[in-house]
């Protein structure tokens, strides 16, 4: 007999010779692969490709979590860069976006939210990662740096951190092929964006902590979310190391 919810999800969204059939998608249904937010303010962000970074064998050697900022801000160019390494659009190809991440047939369920506390030249408050245009979309005005550290259990780098990122998985994207396996792998898509955040990171002298430890409907509300077709999974901070 199963336990608890866990076990009974890992055993649930398993696949089997017996169970898995090919099933028919419908085009017409699939949702899109990126949010927007037509109405929001824009923060046009400069082109990320001309960044000097470290070797990535030494960013592999020399990422590791930190979590004491000295707060200064970063630069709306490492901004840019980080964005872009970790979720931005890698290559067009036939008319369709592929990002500088892996996701499970390219259907891309993560957004990217940000807590701007410290960037030189945007004003702080909770933006969103507009991705096909490589811009920011203003949703909020303010410090929201105490209500995000709250939200995270308390976690003080979050308050002294320049910038935290906030991922949320839109589930309908992966759900619309792959069902409820799909939420194995929006944790996946997840996992491979903040790997990619870290070294980006470290690769040009910032530090970044990841965080699991959050009350969901808390930063869902930050963002303005629903927490249900739409919530946070993942969180990392960035900033100078102290």
């Amino acid at each position: 007999m199963l336990g608890g919810i866990g076990e009974r999800f890992q055993e649930e969204t398993k696949y089997s010779r017996e169970t898995l059939r090919g099933e028919v998608l419908d085009w017409d249904s699939k949702p899109p692969a990126h949010k927007e937010y037509p109405d929001a303010g824009r923060v046009e962000l400069p082109r990320p490709e001309h960044m000097e970074t470290m070797p990535l064998v030494e960013a592999i050697a020399k990422r590791r979590s930190v979590r004491l900022y000295t707060g200064n801000p970063l630069t709306v160019e490492a901004l840019s860069f980080l964005l872009w390494a970790s979720g931005g659009v890698g290559r067009m190809e036939r008319g369709n976006i592929y990002r500088t991440t892996p996701s499970a047939g390219a259907l891309y369920p993560i957004e990217t939210y940000l807590v701007i506390q410290g960037v030189a030249g945007v004003d702080p408050g909770v933006y969103h990662y507009a991705v096909r245009d490589h811009a920011l979309e203003e949703l909020r005005q303010g410090q929201y740096g105490h209500d995000i550290t709250q939200a995270a259990l308390g976690q003080k780098m979050c308050l002294n951190a320049a910038v935290v990122f906030i991922w949320t998985a839109v589930f309908l994207r992966s759900k619309w092929k792959y069902k409820q396996r799909a939420y194995r792998y929006v944790y996946l898509d997840a996992g491979h964006m903040a790997e990619n955040l870290a070294l980006a990171a470290t690769s040009i002298g910032l530090g970044t902590c990841q965080i699991g430890a959050l009350f969901d409907d808390e930063v869902n509300d930050i963002v303005g979310v629903d927490g249900s077709a739409e919530s946070v999974i993942y969180m990392s901070v960035v900033g100078h190391p102290g």
